[in-house]
């Protein structure tokens, strides 16, 4: 079998280019004689690799000179602790629950600091994002917290919340360089890679300097590994970093200032989102499960209201090569994500295959 058409929500489809330049140089990186897997993370060409990585991030988000950018491992997941852990003065922290990894988040911090819930969406399965237009926001909470796009349920933050001149921390694993973002209004925005930049085991933090306790200022209880400042200080090379990672993420933001940078990456997320929701909209057999305004332009999920035939579309969607559309398993149904290495006829042909095979199961 060729390549397939990946519409999996992570690990996710990456760049065709990007996976021909790495294999170019598995054997012999830009001279070095060795693969990036082999080198020492101390070296003159991994540093290089690093160092540009983060140049060109800086380049493609417009971060300013007052953030710090750390290339990390543990997943989006480990920052769910490290957060509170860093960030707790006042102890109170607000939390939006839009979803499974918002709720996720909200629970951990729960174990180092008094999180509170201040607006949630589950009443109706996460399906839509609650009005944060005037929250009770504590006016003791070191941060309010958001999952800005909810890959299992598909929603998406379109007006960050009214956050009260409180720190506002962001996931934007599922979303990240998606579309231009205003640095500044985040003093922490974070995402794993794997679902819109790079191969799993990476995840990048961008935080606000003032935002780093110094060892003075955080519980000398918190490990050593879980504090912002160990990183910070030493350019995510306190230990050995997830390099091969890193390496692939540099690639992915080539690709992106190659396309036209975030602006165009837009455009292009919206022509192609466009197109799933359209005929989602029209079909009499399929429908989506967020409300319009709400939308995600990276996680479209989907269902036939029957789930035997949500069944039978998944296999034979994956016998046409139409693959990973199978839904969270804890929603059912479909999802297609649609992330920013998805080609356009790739949701295109996925468009065509699901009138056939409405039309055949009508």
């Amino acid at each position: 079998m060729g390549r397939v058409y990946n519409f999996s929500a992570g690990p996710a489809v990456l760049p065709e280019e990007v996976l021909k330049e790495a294999a170019a140089e598995m054997l012999n990186y830009n001279g070095s004689g060795m693969s990036v897997m082999e080198m020492s993370h101390r070296s003159k060409w991994f540093d290089d690799i690093i160092k540009t990585a983060e140049k060109d991030l800086r380049e493609l988000m417009n971060i300013p000179d007052n953030y710090k950018v750390l290339f990390l491992q543990g997943g989006a997941s480990q920052q769910f602790a490290m957060i509170p852990m860093n960030l707790t003065k006042n102890g109170v922290a607000d939390y939006i629950i839009t979803g499974q990894w918002a709720k996720k988040a909200y629970n951990e911090a729960k174990k180092y600091t008094n999180a509170k819930a201040v607006a949630s969406s589950e009443d109706k399965t996460y399906s839509y994002i609650p009005d944060c237009s005037d929250l009770d926001i504590d006016e003791d909470a070191d941060y309010v917290y958001i999952c800005e796009n909810n890959t299992i349920y598909g929603t998406k933050y379109h007006t960050l919340p009214n956050t009260k001149g409180k720190t506002l921390v962001a996931d934007v694993s599922s979303c990240f360089l998606s579309e231009p973002v205003d640095v500044e209004k985040y003093g922490i925005i974070y995402g794993g890679v794997q679902k819109n930049v790079g191969p799993a085991g990476v995840v990048i933090v961008i935080i606000r300097e003032d935002l780093i306790p110094s060892d003075d200022e955080i519980d000398e209880k918190v490990p050593t590994m879980l504090r912002y400042k160990t990183h910070s200080d030493n350019d995510s090379l306190f230990n050995t970093p997830p390099a091969y990672g890193i390496y692939i993420c540099g690639k992915v933001f080539k690709w992106l200032k190659k396309q036209g940078g975030l602006a165009k990456m837009k455009e292009l997320n919206e022509k192609k989102a466009k197109i799933l929701y359209d005929y989602l909209d029209e079909s009499k057999m399929f429908k989506g499960t967020v409300v319009k305004e709400d939308r995600s332009l990276m996680n479209v999920p989907f269902v036939t209201g029957d789930k035997d035939l949500d069944a039978k579309f998944v296999e034979e969607a994956t016998k046409a090569g139409f693959v990973n559309l199978k839904g969270h398993r804890t929603v059912g149904g479909m999802r297609a994500s649609i992330y920013n290495a998805m080609p356009i006829e790739g949701v295109e042909k996925l468009v065509e295959f699901m009138k056939k095979f409405e039309e055949e199961n009508a």
